[in-house]
């Protein structure tokens, strides 16, 4: 390990984070709290190792050559930790003459000092009382903040619903369209079906990089938004089936791209303290766009057959106008316009969306210095070798495979043999067309009003938790619903009743577990240098098996019936639930610096220990036996 000091706690290129509560607790001290506040020391010889000064820019970043590149996130904890009072105050100078920020310099020196010392803000002599009220507020009245942070969030959700609505109308149309045109054939209605899906995986999600690049993340929202708006119109109005396919294949396009980048431009805007809730709200949203989805099916299923299903699929149209009449007036993220030297429009953007000048001069001065140090990381690197450290890396390794194995899940724990054919399930099991609709429309609501409670509980019970617990249910429900179509069909009542159930008991579970948890997990768990084609790959492995099961499922249910569709996700449910078990660290409220120790623990070594956990609890739980506590798991980072 390195011979330098852990660093402080604080979060991802964003306002500071509140302080380390983990058990092992990580030490805080930096070399500028052990200075003198009135002696100028410059670094000492340890510190000017992780540090070169660029004289062609006059920039002060962090040297990355000499760092093992699998211990190079939790060099990254808090850049300014170990730089000295005067050499922060003088590369304050120096960024301010660079951006044509010196009306401000004042400001943005009081700034660096709280960006350096997070916790240590009421000690300063350099600020006044208002300032020093508003960095306590930041953690007494953490939702307290300006309405165009919230407006922000409110696009980003709209910019979900449409998500969601895009995933579900097809679930009540395709029973019409099918008829309409004639298709007959479980192959091509699993492709028609799937063509969104299939562009995502092999178009949509890689198209996110360049469009974010070239329209930043309005544009990338607006572009997308766009895309879906004239697909929905289009779809509405095809003429064949092969029409029809061209234009949810287009739909895709628009889908990988905003799946990516709405989270992205949360994370980027959000404040430290309520980043993940904030964030959590695209799952949310999309939820609830399953469930206007599904809504859309019983309002318009009534109508004649060909105006049915034309209006279904063309009532997605309005959420995508809304999003796009809205995106420009929100603030454009300050981390992309930093990315792109465009520095004093990202301080006018943060002024937008923090409390005070010096909150907004505080983030601004922070998440330049992790965009330069991310700028050097990535220099001379391309997509694909970003892509080859992935897998080359065994800190990443791990990453991508847990990243791998929450995404699959996600898709094969069987919730969208649910969300795309819930209607023609339910029809086989009894119900006519309408009342199908509207058992449908039942589902999307569950799954909406059950993943409220994860904004609660993903950041206190833990990701790995929700899915250990809520896995099991999920395969008991779909046990439930498959064998119930065993229930003979002279007695309807019986029969229906308990499809239903099973299938409204799995969204219960599925929504608050599976539903918000694959999304958040892989967003923290790359670290920096790889993190854009880390959640790239991630995305992309979630629409690739989307396509799978949207377009298996007709030739699966032909094959082996309900009862074996349905028997075979819930023994995938069995499977991933000893995956999560063996190969899924938590990276619940945790710093750069403890991911780095968690995933540094070899897969072998954790699997085993899980074993033990799982030994641990059943001879306490089940066999009632007096057990000692088990030592953890991760140490101190000297042992990892």
């Amino acid at each position: 390990m390195s011979k330098h000091p852990p660093l402080p706690s604080q979060g991802r290129f964003s306002s500071p984070s509140p302080p380390h509560t983990s058990s092992q607790p990580i030490t805080t001290t930096t070399m500028a709290e052990k200075d003198d506040s009135t002696s100028y020391k410059t670094a000492d010889e340890s510190t000017a190792h992780d540090y070169i000064e660029s004289r062609d820019k006059e920039e002060h970043v962090l040297d990355i050559n000499g760092i093992d590149r699998r211990k190079l996130n939790s060099k990254l904890e808090n850049p300014l930790a170990h730089v000295s009072r005067a050499k922060l105050l003088e590369d304050v100078e120096t960024f301010c003459r660079q951006h044509d920020l010196n009306d401000d310099l004042e400001l943005f020196r009081r700034a660096a000092l709280v960006a350096q010392r997070p916790h240590a803000f009421q000690e300063m002599a350099e600020l006044n009382d208002d300032e020093r009220r508003a960095l306590e507020r930041e953690s007494t009245h953490k939702w307290d903040h300006p309405w165009q942070l919230y407006f922000l969030v409110s696009m980003s959700s709209m910019a979900a619903c449409v998500q969601g609505m895009d995933e579900s109308v097809n679930n009540g149309a395709q029973a019409f369209y099918l008829e309409h045109f004639n298709v007959t054939s479980t192959n091509l209605t699993g492709l028609i079906v799937g063509a969104p899906y299939l562009a995502c995986a092999i178009l949509g999600c890689w198209l996110t990089e360049p469009l974010n690049k070239i329209f930043a993340r309005r544009g990338t929202i607006f572009i997308t938004c766009f895309i879906a708006a004239v697909a929905s119109i289009w779809e509405g109005v095809a003429n064949s089936w092969v029409n029809l396919f061209i234009a949810r294949f287009v739909l895709g396009l628009g889908i990988g791209s905003k799946s990516s980048t709405v989270p992205v431009y949360t994370a980027e805007c959000a404040p430290a303290p309520i980043r993940g809730a904030l964030v959590m709200q695209w799952q949310v949203w999309t939820a609830f766009g399953i469930m206007l989805g599904n809504i859309m099916g019983v309002a318009f299923g009534g109508l004649e057959p060909n105006l049915a299903w034309r209006m279904i699929l063309g009532s997605t149209v309005v959420p995508p106008l809304i999003v796009m009449a809205q995106v420009y007036f929100c603030p454009e993220s300050p981390r992309w316009l930093i990315q792109h030297r465009k520095v004093n429009k990202a301080f006018r953007e943060f002024k937008r969306i923090r409390n005070t000048e010096l909150q907004a001069a505080r983030d601004l001065y922070y998440t330049y210095i992790g965009v330069e140090l991310e700028r050097q990381m990535n220099k001379g690197k391309n997509l694909f070798t970003q892509f080859y450290e992935l897998f080359s890396v065994p800190r990443n390794a791990r990453a991508t495979l847990a990243t791998w194995i929450v995404m699959f899940g996600q898709q094969f724990c069987g919730v969208n043999i649910i969300a795309y054919y819930s209607t023609t399930i339910f029809e086989q099991g009894g119900y006519g067309r309408n009342p199908a609709l509207l058992a449908s429309m039942g589902t999307g609501i569950l799954n909406w009003v059950f993943a409220l409670p994860a904004f609660f509980t993903i950041d206190t019970f833990g990701r790995r938790n929700l899915l250990l617990t809520t896995y099991p249910f999920l395969c008991l429900t779909l046990l439930w619903t498959g064998f119930s179509f065993f229930i003979p069909q002279t007695r309807p009542q019986a029969r229906t009743g308990m499809i239903t159930a099973g299938m409204y008991l799995y969204e219960c579970f599925y929504s608050p577990g599976m539903g918000p948890v694959p999304f958040s997990y892989s967003a923290e768990a790359f670290p920096m240098q790889v993190r854009d084609v880390g959640m790239s790959w991630a995305t992309a492995t979630t629409w690739c098996f989307n396509f799978i099961i949207a377009f298996a499922w007709p030739s699966m249910l032909e094959q082996f019936g309900p009862t074996g569709g349905f028997g075979w996700y819930a023994a995938w449910c069995a499977i991933l639930w000893c995956l999560v078990l063996l190969f899924l660290p938590e990276t619940k409220a945790l710093t750069l610096e403890e991911l780095d120790h968690v995933f540094s623990v070899p897969t072998y070594k954790h699997a085993q220990y899980q074993l033990k956990v799982a030994r641990w609890y059943m001879n306490k739980w089940f066999l009632r036996k007096k057990q000692e506590p088990l030592p953890p798991l991760y140490e101190s980072a000297e042992k990892l």
